[in-house]
């Protein structure tokens, strides 16, 4: 069986006392194991990163630049393989693993700018003879904990922009689909980066306390479920860490009666059904504004939902492919029960769905479920896999409050043609990320990525100028050169003090 290990400095240094089986979601059969490491193998891992960071971080920018350039190039020359690598472990079909290697990759074309970004400011002249001028320095060591829904672009939103701004990192996948962001890792060094500079290490709980813990780590990343999230938050804190931590999500999807109703259906598909529902930017509630559009949208939704078609990560022609392990299966058909008992209506119904010939396989069939309420659980949590719940608002009043008393506020899309509504809509919603007739409102690389409420802890956004802030520090510089004689006649004073 294929074994998968750290990628430390050193190597891993004998077999892992603990591991953890990494499933092939299409089949049902597990492929691989995961070597489970502990505060021993982070050590050795921090170890190398306090040798190499320091050189690095006074490597000049440009220099850092043509790394992250020549790792474009060789992530974009070994896409294929790293997408079918990646569809193997998660489940997501292949063109849905190439998107995600691909948003990935815009973030470190943005990081290729970062002598640009690193400019500080300047004053000259703030006093008689002073000017004053800020840089931003790398913290140290940094590190990244990611989720199991997108092994590729997560990690490189993280390690992307804190090793263009000097840091060195370490890196924490997730335990069930750990070989891409091992594989980024070994490329990120082909493209020229020092040994060390990057670095993973594998775990569950027991290596999430190491890292917060770790005195020598000083900013930590995370993505994942909310209640993990506001864990991660306090204990780095305690810790004296900085800490961004990003959530769950419930993203809601406004349809008002002046919509395009085959766009949103259209749009509904791909945002509710893709990669299984596994993401936190899928638009999982749809809200039409009054009965009249609720009804001739759930016309339009059966029929195109019934189109989809579910099949293994490989298959071209399939729509989305299996959720990533058979716990996460029974989690989200326990959500179908859990709803129908709650008295939402089943439309249609994905609990149960095999595929022939791969029966053993963790899919979920699509999902649709009509007169959802506020008070229901299956609404309140994310679901997190193939299923589209109807919530009917009364006015545009309504659809309003409804993102905006949610607990999570992470994506939020209004469908409409009226300019007024969209854009009293994005002024007024309680909600981080809002989309205008598009329904992922996920901002491009140059912008920022992160939700409000439970939905992100931490007061910096992943990736672009907000990432930049967040993995570096701001130091201030007043200076002053003499002109005088030594006699005291051109002597400073604070303006202040008079």
């Amino acid at each position: 069986m294929r074994q998968i290990d750290h990628f430390i400095v050193g190597g891993a240094g004998g077999s892992a006392a603990r591991t953890h089986k990494i499933w092939n979601p299409s089949t049902g059969e597990i492929q691989a194991e995961v070597a489970l490491g502990d505060a021993a193998v982070l050590e050795r891992a921090i170890a190398a990163a306090k040798k190499v960071q320091p050189e690095w971080a006074v490597t000049n920018p440009q220099r850092r630049a043509r790394v992250m350039f020549e790792f474009k190039r060789l992530v974009e020359a070994n896409k294929q393989a790293l997408a079918e690598l990646l569809a193997s472990e998660h489940g997501k079909v292949v063109d849905d693993a190439h998107g995600d290697i691909q948003r990935g990759l815009e973030v470190i074309e943005f990081a290729c700018g970062i002598p640009q970004a690193l400019k500080g400011e300047y004053t000259q002249g703030a006093g008689p003879g002073i000017d004053v001028y800020s840089m931003r320095q790398p913290l140290g060591i940094g590190a990244g904990i990611t989720p199991f829904n997108f092994p590729a672009m997560i990690p490189m939103w993280m390690f992307g922009m804190a090793i263009a701004a000097g840091n060195a990192f370490i890196l924490k996948p997730s335990e069930r689909d750990p070989s891409v962001p091992v594989r980024l890792a070994e490329l990120f060094l082909e493209a020229g980066a020092p040994e060390g500079l990057l670095q993973v290490v594998h775990g569950d709980k027991e290596m999430v306390d190491a890292i917060l813990d770790h005195p020598d780590i000083a900013a930590v990343s995370f993505v994942g479920s909310s209640d993990i999230a506001h864990y991660v938050y306090n204990r780095g804190v305690a810790a004296g860490k900085r800490v961004q931590a990003m959530g769950g999500a419930k993203n809601h999807g406004i349809v008002m009666p002046d919509a395009d109703l085959d766009q949103v259906v259209n749009d509904l598909a791909g945002a509710a059904f893709g990669s299984a529902g596994e993401r936190c930017m899928a638009l999982p509630v749809v809200v039409p504004v009054g009965e009249d559009t609720a009804d001739r949208l759930r016309e339009k939704l059966i029929p195109a939902i019934r189109a989809l078609r579910v099949g293994i990560s490989t298959d071209k022609d399939a729509h989305y492919g299996p959720v990533v392990t058979p716990e996460h299966k029974a989690r989200v058909e326990g959500w179908i029960d859990t709803a129908e008992k709650e008295g939402a209506e089943v439309v249609i119904d994905g609990r149960g769905f095999t595929l022939q010939g791969y029966e053993k396989g963790f899919f979920v069939g699509p999902t649709l479920l009509d007169r959802v309420t506020t008070d229901m659980e299956s609404y309140k949590e994310e679901i997190f896999g193939p299923v589209l719940q109807i919530v009917r608002a009364k006015d545009f009043e309504d659809a309003v409050r409804l993102p905006s008393q949610h607990q999570y506020g992470n994506g939020v899309a209004i469908f409409t043609r009226n300019g007024h509504a969209a854009r009293e809509f994005a002024s007024r919603v309680n909600v981080g990320m809002v989309g205008i007739n598009v329904p992922i409102p996920v901002p491009v690389s140059y912008h920022s990525f992160g939700g409000w409420k439970r939905s992100g802890f931490g007061d910096q956004d992943q990736y672009g100028m907000e990432g930049l802030r967040f993995w570096t520090k701001v130091k201030k510089v007043t200076q002053r050169w003499p002109d005088g004689g030594g006699d005291g006649s051109n002597a400073f004073i604070i303006p202040t003090m008079g």
